[in-house]
């Protein structure tokens, strides 16, 4: 039974997270064939956060037989992907990509683990609300994802008497005087890593004017250990968004003690979301075979442990896919005491 997976291994694409997400789904497989729940097998192919390289993919891993896709990070890409896969008739499960508007018309083709991002980013904009930041600035690349994620965030804070600044990208000190005159005391940074996120948080670490300025990532950048080790002690208390609860379930401990020695670092919440992927589609497999439209059809069959919590999957209003009800939301940031470990700022 072969599964596409589809995932970002080479730049442009964030390599770091691809590598998170193959480590959960190749574990998970292995997993599966162990107990006697398969045999699976993994097609993987690099999506190199290009959407028509993605949609190419997809074509290709149709044409040799897989019963359903997997994986993909860059909500852009899976959005190429979902509706690549929506027209040829083939399940895909989008272990990571947040976009609400991941597939352009409704589809019984697509479900999603990761939650949406109005409600994830929602939830950041009530976590600095709750932390007494009202006036919020951010500075952003154009892309779709950026641009839906300071229309949410702008809405939310708008509605709760918040208030949203858009910055331009300009050299990071032209940023910190922009700051400075807006009189911000929290700077959002919808860009990538390493450029331009890396000279931007440094020099606003050392500009002294914004000593008590609140640096936030809530794509998730500092999840990451390139972020620490690009940053050191800058990279730390800045809150990010991560989908995983207070305390993994049972099989989440057991698979977290397995990637950390797999992996060279402590496994993301990406990794975890990998192996969820590969938990629902194997229960889908078991339970109603290989044919495409009967797993298409079984979405809402689906109520499993995972590594996270259990997995439902239902139709909530305004989303045009299958999507697991309940994903675990999480604010955390780098601990500035201990670089590696994360505290929970805020939950959902």
């Amino acid at each position: 039974m072969r599964i596409g997976a589809l995932v970002p291994l080479t730049r442009p694409g964030w390599v770091e997270a691809g590598r998170h997400l193959l480590a959960g789904l190749e574990l998970a497989v292995r997993d599966v064939n162990e107990a006697g729940g398969g045999p699976l097998e993994l097609l993987v192919r690099d999506t190199a956060a290009d959407p028509e390289r993605a949609a190419a993919a997809v074509d290709e891993l149709a044409e040799l037989g897989v019963v359903a896709l997997a994986g993909e990070y860059h909500s852009v890409v899976a959005r190429a992907a979902a509706s690549r896969a929506d027209a040829l008739g083939l399940p895909f499960v989008c272990s990571s990509a947040v976009l609400d508007a991941l597939v352009d018309r409704p589809t019984e083709w697509i479900a999603r683990l990761a939650p949406p991002q109005s409600r994830g980013w929602q939830t950041y904009a009530d976590f600095l609300l709750g932390a007494g930041h009202s006036r919020i600035a951010v500075v952003s690349q154009p892309s779709v994802y950026w641009a839906a994620g300071t229309r949410i965030l702008r809405d939310h804070l708008t509605l709760r008497g918040g208030s949203l600044i858009e910055l331009d990208l300009n050299a990071p000190a032209a940023i910190c005087d922009d700051l400075v005159e807006h009189g911000a005391t929290a700077l959002l940074l919808l860009v990538g890593i390493p450029e331009p996120a890396v000279p931007i948080v440094k020099a606003v670490r050392r500009d002294q004017r914004l000593a008590d300025l609140l640096l936030g990532a809530p794509a998730g950048q500092p999840e990451f250990a390139e972020w620490a080790k690009l940053l050191g002690e800058d990279g730390t208390a800045i809150p990010f968004l991560r989908y995983l609860p207070d305390h993994l379930t049972a099989l989440g401990a057991r698979v977290d003690a397995t990637l950390r020695d797999e992996l060279p670092e402590a496994p993301s919440f990406v990794a975890f979301e990998g192996y969820d992927t590969i938990v629902v589609l194997a229960d889908l497999l078991r339970s109603h075979g290989t044919d495409r439209r009967r797993l298409a059809n079984s979405w809402q069959h689906v109520d499993i442990s995972g590594t996270r919590g259990q997995i439902q999957f239902t139709r909530p209003p305004g989303l045009d896919l299958w999507q697991w009800t309940y994903p675990p939301i999480q604010v955390a940031d780098r601990d500035p005491a201990a670089l590696d470990n994360f505290r929970t700022r805020h939950t959902r």
